[in-house]
């Protein structure tokens, strides 16, 4: 039973006093909603939503927008409640640990470092994929051997090696930084929805719900699990495109999480850190959306391309120019991303160190910028390597079953501490408990069977390697069991 002896709320809130391991709370609720929209609107925003129309979905991708927009709605409200009623670094972490138990939040919090560290390193790659492009507009060629793809990414790990700095030089140095590069990516992002409304063709919006379609038929590690389990074949358009395409981009809001991972460092975690998480998740959703409807309408969705299909569609109606436009955008987009995705990193191992489930030693924090400096060198090096010299590829979807876990495990989480913990102050409830929680619970279930079997076999691997750890380490040094006796 060992393995599931929680820590207690009491207990997560007074480590957070500790002079030893005591962060600067300097962050308000628009600091967080900067910081969610900052992670969540990257990339694809330009790219995702012209793929998922192109390729399943076609005009009614904005409804798959709204459709994946409820289902990490749900999955935020669980995140709402525990971050106020728990406001302690470590995100999914620490609320799984205050309600299912050791073994379930080293789990997670194992889960968590994979999501963002990858993330963090395959965000860089793009963003110096865009760097490239956004340079040659101007004239300026990157060497190839340095450049995106060459034998190492230099503009890459320069990006994160300064990031790296300005992590460690403090939280609100970095949420300024932030602010306005978030600031910028949004102006590109309205400009490029004001000017695209121009060249919209109503007649592209015929048929909205394209007819179903059969795909071709993937096998072996490739295909979906459930497929593999259940031998469906699988569909493009119609219903069930709507469907298919809200599984896809469901994707594009991974990250209002690592909103959760701030609460030390919020002056108001109570009130501000539910507003940070959902205010966050509303902005990007109403954007998301919007573009949906000005690219479908600009461009019919069978000739729109996948691998850029913004910049395309301009293209296609003769404004050249805005391709450059786009690309500062991502440049400045993908900054912040892989500037949040260091913070959230960094912060669930700084709460896994400070529980001794990792070494302490990591959680030192800086006696002047009051920052985890040696976490945050950790996470920089690795990110750094991991950008400059992996070809990351078919990685990326271990990103989203290492979230959507996370979202399964907080869903479920919710619901127990209902009935353990009655008597917590909560300054944040989920409504209509224990149905939105298990329904929250459901879908992530359902979208993690939908991602491939090869990425199964390699989670499985790092949940391997994770366990290893643990049993060799963590549950021997673990704090809460030695002050258990």
């Amino acid at each position: 039973m060992s393995l599931l002896r929680t820590k207690s709320i009491e207990r997560s809130l007074a480590d957070a006093d500790e002079p030893e391991y005591q962060l600067k709370r300097t962050l308000s609720a628009l600091d967080l909603v900067v910081f969610g929209v900052g992670v969540v609107i990257g990339a694809g925003i330009f790219t995702l939503t012209g793929r998922a129309a192109h390729d399943v979905a076609g005009p009614s991708i904005v409804v798959s927008f709204v459709v994946a927009a409820v289902c990490c709605t749900l999955a935020a409200l669980c995140y709402a409640e525990f971050a106020s009623t728990v406001p302690v670094s470590g995100s999914a972490y620490t609320f799984s640990y205050a309600s299912l138990g050791e073994i379930f939040a080293w789990i997670i919090g194992w889960d968590l470092v994979l999501e963002m560290f990858l993330g963090a390193s395959v965000v860089a790659q793009g963003w110096s994929a865009y760097l490239g492009v956004l340079l040659e507009n101007f004239g300026v060629t990157i060497p190839s051997a340095i450049a995106y793809g060459g034998v190492i990414d230099l503009p890459a790990v320069v990006l994160v090696l300064l990031l790296g700095v300005l992590i460690t030089l403090g939280i609100k140095e970095s949420m300024r930084v932030n602010l306005v590069l978030v600031a910028l990516k949004l102006f590109i992002v309205l400009f490029v929805i004001m000017a695209g409304i121009q060249f919209i063709n109503p007649a592209n919006y015929s048929p909205f719900v394209p007819p179903a379609a059969a795909t071709e038929h993937t096998t072996g590690l490739t295909q979906p699990l459930l497929q593999a389990l259940l031998g469906i074949e699988p569909s493009a358009f119609g219903v069930g495109g709507i469907f298919a395409g809200a599984a896809l981009v469901f994707f594009a809001y991974i990250g209002f999480d690592v909103v959760a991972t701030t609460a030390e460092e919020t002056r108001n975690p109570q009130r501000d850190l539910p507003i940070g998480i959902i205010g966050s998740l509303i902005i990007c959703t109403v954007l998301y959306c919007a573009v949906s409807v000005v690219v479908t309408g600009m461009v019919s969705y069978d000739k729109l391309d996948p691998a850029a299909a913004l910049a395309n569609a301009f293209a296609q109606h003769g404004q050249d120019w805005m391709a450059t436009v786009i690309s500062a955008g991502a440049v400045a987009g993908l900054t912040t991303v892989v500037l949040t995705l260091m913070i959230g990193a960094s912060r669930v191992i700084f709460a896994m160190s400070r529980d001794h489930l990792l070494p302490p030693r990591l959680a030192k924090v800086h006696p002047t910028f009051r920052t985890p400096w040696v976490i945050t060198a950790v996470v920089t090096g690795v990110v750094a390597v991991v950008a400059g010299l992996t070809p990351v590829g078919v990685l990326e979807e271990m990103v989203n079953i290492g979230t959507l876990s996370a979202f399964l495990l907080v869903s479920i989480g919710v619901i127990v501490l209902r009935r353990t913990r009655p008597d917590l102050p909560r300054a944040f409830r989920v409504p209509w408990v224990p149905v939105l929680p298990i329904l929250s619970a459901v879908i992530c279930t359902y979208l993690m069977i939908n991602l491939s079997v090869e990425t199964w076999l390699r989670f499985l691997v790092w949940l391997v390697i994770g366990f290893a750890i643990y049993f060799a380490y963590s549950r021997r040094h673990s704090r809460v069991a030695a002050e258990v006796g």
